[in-house]
């Protein structure tokens, strides 16, 4: 288990002055990635005309995002009787949607590892990464159930993206970053008070700044903004609604953001928080279906990642 470099500092007394804030994150180096996501590929997987052979041709020249294709579709999840080294019969088998998912996630995840060569501190950066990928799954699965349409990877990426402040930590605060892993928090509520007793702003402020400086989309900014408190979100609550119950229950498949030590998560909790409420009311049909339709992909979630991480 990767450990810190040094005993945690003594916390200040009082956090950051915002402009401070400000000026050691957009001292952050920026992640290409977020603002060229899956371009060339994404034109083709969203044309009905394109062909199995023309997407994987793209495939082919991003070794690593060849990689990760294959062994996704030689896991257990797909249970093939045969090992797939094809990479357009790979796309057969995958299909356009989680070809989609492979070719976000795969650029941005590299460059936030390279991202994390860069800092200060030694953390479990694939807890990180796992914990952003289960959650960017579920929150697709909990949008799907809803009248909300989407006709794009909006759902997808801002669960990908929704930790993203906490890469940003680990560069521009490191020494404040080691003393909330030292400090033992009742819940990601909780939590988020100590980032903010401690920094100024929590991580998901700090997220939602940095990726604005790419110029995503409002959506998924205030995704990313607001989705440990989504009821305080101005627009687009239904998005940050999605990404805190996503948060909540791949934290229950025990899936941590592993940066954190926080009490678990207890089975049905999500049903009191206020996303939940927001998107599916108490409990009336379209909560016991959403219960049904979260139950179902936890039983897949860990067979989906094994392929993917």
């Amino acid at each position: 288990m990767p450990t810190t470099l040094s005993e945690p500092p003594s916390p200040r007394a009082t956090p950051l002055a915002e402009e401070d804030i400000k000026r050691r994150i957009d001292k952050c180096p920026k992640l290409a990635s977020l603002g060229t996501i899956n371009r060339a590929l994404s034109e083709l997987v969203r044309s009905e005309q394109s062909l199995n052979s023309q997407i994987a041709e793209v495939i082919r020249r991003d070794p690593s995002l060849s990689a990760r294709l294959l062994r996704m579709v030689n896991s257990v999840y797909f249970g093939l009787s045969t090992r797939v080294n094809n990479i357009e019969e790979a796309v057969f088998f995958l299909g356009l949607r989680q070809i989609r998912e492979l070719s976000m996630a795969t650029p941005v995840l590299e460059e936030l590892e390279e991202l994390q060569q860069n800092t200060a501190t030694t953390l479990p950066w694939k807890e990180l990464w796992t914990h952003s990928i289960a959650t960017a799954i579920l929150t697709r699965e909990i949008l799907a159930s809803t009248p909300l349409h989407i006709d794009d990877d909006t759902d997808y990426l801002i669960g990908l993206l929704h930790n993203v402040g906490k890469v940003v930590m680990a560069y521009a605060f490191p020494n404040e970053l080691r003393t909330l892993i030292a400090t033992p928090a009742n819940g990601p509520d909780d939590h988020c008070r100590l980032e903010r007793e401690l920094i100024g702003w929590d991580h998901a402020q700090i997220g939602a700044h940095y990726i604005a400086r790419h110029q995503l989309s409002e959506e998924i900014v205030f995704a990313v903004r607001y989705h440990t408190d989504p009821d305080r979100a101005p627009r687009h609550r239904l998005f940050a609604a999605a990404v805190q119950i996503a948060d909540h229950v791949v934290r229950y498949a025990g899936i941590s953001g592993g940066f954190e030590q926080i009490e678990p998560v207890v089975a049905d909790s999500w049903l009191t928080l206020p996303g939940w409420n927001m998107l599916y009311g108490a409990d009336g049909p379209e909560s016991m279906l959403a219960r049904a339709s979260v139950a179902n992909t936890l039983q897949r979630l860990p067979s989906m990642l094994q392929g993917l991480i």
